[in-house]
């Protein structure tokens, strides 16, 4: 007779076998509907005036870092959102939230490609609960938008804690120029989600990455790109680095309950994953991938795109000049 532990890690597994099979099966049946989602993403108008992302950060929050121990994400957040001050350090009554969140695939969050919903849950409501007035969900996914929204559980965990979440379409799209950036001039950029917010917070998973060793933070906002953006892939550091020259965000939120060390940035075996039960909030993006790198088996010094961000001034490799708080929480499965 199987103990309850083998029929517990059977049934996961299965759980897993068919939640797989019915990604497989959405795609399949909302192939037709494809043609709605263009994969070079909308472009700018040729005539349109470039914008430029406002500035989220909070400077009098200060320069803040937290690393959390722990398999559950909802306390592990709290836990770390105390430590650096507290939500009210950075969402005030009547803020305008958004959630950057990472989208991309349409796979389940057990594998680890996107963002858990979890986290999104989590972070709406602590944001409602600090007064503000809206919270939004958004990314610009590589697979059909609709059907990672769904199949990933944010569409679901968002709109369940209060958020909404806006899914691209071209006319949320304007022209972005960076200043001193040699790739993001006049790029098309998902920028109607972010105007009139009053704070950006990205949550991301720590993820392998074949081209540029790592996805964070920092890569995380190039779910914010339109157009051609797989041309980056050529100069994938120097890109990364410029998203981080694009984006000043509030907070970030890097999730590394659960670290997807090979085959990434897509996944899609567990066995590419290892429970490494950490979780980051940081002001800081450049320390919050510096940081995360460790997860991964890598130091700063190993990821090119960490070592042009620290250059430009974007932030600082050096994650432990924070004086970073470190906490652990009990119990809680990782999923």
């Amino acid at each position: 007779m199987s103990s309850p532990g083998e029929i517990q890690a059977c049934a996961r597994r299965d759980f897993i076998r068919r939640t797989v099979k019915a990604a497989g099966a959405i795609a399949v049946t909302g192939a037709t509907g494809l043609w709605l989602h263009d994969r070079q993403g909308p472009r700018a108008g040729a005539n349109e005036k470039p914008v430029a992302f406002p500035d989220f950060s909070v400077p009098q929050a200060g320069r803040k870092m937290s690393i959390v121990t722990g398999s559950d994400r909802t306390r592990s957040l709290r836990r770390a959102l105390e430590a650096v001050g507290g939500i009210g350090q950075f969402i005030k009554p009547g803020d305008r939230v958004v959630l950057k969140v990472n989208a991309a695939f349409a796979s389940p969050a057990a594998l680890g490609a996107t963002t858990h919903p979890e986290l999104v849950s989590a972070m709406t409501q602590l944001c409602l609960r600090a007064g503000a007035a809206s919270v939004s969900v958004t990314d610009n996914p590589i697979n059909d938008p609709a059907s990672c929204f769904a199949l990933t559980g944010i569409a679901r965990a968002a709109e369940s804690a209060g958020a909404r979440v806006i899914v691209p379409a071209p006319g949320l799209f304007r022209p972005v120029t960076v200043p001193g950036a040699r790739l993001i001039k006049n790029w098309p950029a998902l920028f109607e989600p972010l105007r009139g917010a009053t704070r950006l917070i990205g949550l991301a998973p720590v993820k392998d990455h074949h081209r540029s060793g790592a996805s964070m933070t920092m890569k995380n906002w190039y779910g914010l790109l339109g157009g051609r953006r797989n041309v980056f892939h050529q100069d994938i550091h120097t890109i990364i680095y410029e998203l981080a020259m694009m984006v000043r965000p509030t907070l970030v939120v890097l999730d590394g309950i659960s670290t997807m060390q090979s085959n990434g940035p897509t996944g899609g075996s567990l066995e590419d994953l290892k429970a490494t039960n950490t979780l980051i909030v940081s002001t800081d993006q450049v320390a919050a991938d510096a940081f995360g790198a460790t997860l991964l088996g890598k130091t700063a010094a190993d990821l090119v795109f960490i070592a042009k961000a620290a250059a430009a001034g974007l932030g600082t490799s050096d994650y432990e000049s924070l004086k970073p708080a470190r906490d652990h929480v009990q119990g809680g499965p990782a999923a």
